[in-house]
């Protein structure tokens, strides 16, 4: 029997969308992009090509495929960790700030994602 336990508050689904991501305190010229590698409503997972403290709150700008606003949030980094392989990252992001109505978007697109995957 697996010990593993999930503790995660919401559904969590695969994904590969274009998100951008800057430091709270930077500006918009500072913002990076990236691809996500999973999200929920409460967070989201990518990849970095550079470090970025535990002590970090950022502003994520997800963009959703049929969405036609980017999805925005204020977060902060919950983990992060160095990939085996080249000199980037992945970290793990909680969502801090998100607008009621982008919390349902997303809320209805894993939803949606969960049910498609499901019925395969």
């Amino acid at each position: 029997m697996d010990a593993f336990e999930e503790k995660r508050k919401f559904r969590r689904i695969e994904s590969s969308f274009p998100l951008k991501y800057r430091d709270l305190n930077k500006t918009e010229i500072d913002s990076r992009g990236t691809i996500s590698k999973n999200f929920s409503e409460g967070g989201i997972r990518f990849r970095s090509d550079r470090f970025i403290s535990l002590a970090c709150r950022m502003v994520v700008e997800l963009n959703l495929p049929a969405i036609a606003k980017p999805i925005r949030a204020v977060s902060k980094i919950t983990w992060i960790r160095k990939l085996p392989t080249g000199d980037d990252y992945e970290v793990g992001n909680q969502f801090l700030e998100i607008a009621r109505e982008d919390k349902e978007i997303i809320r209805d697109f894993v939803k949606d994602q969960a049910q498609e995957v499901s019925s395969i």
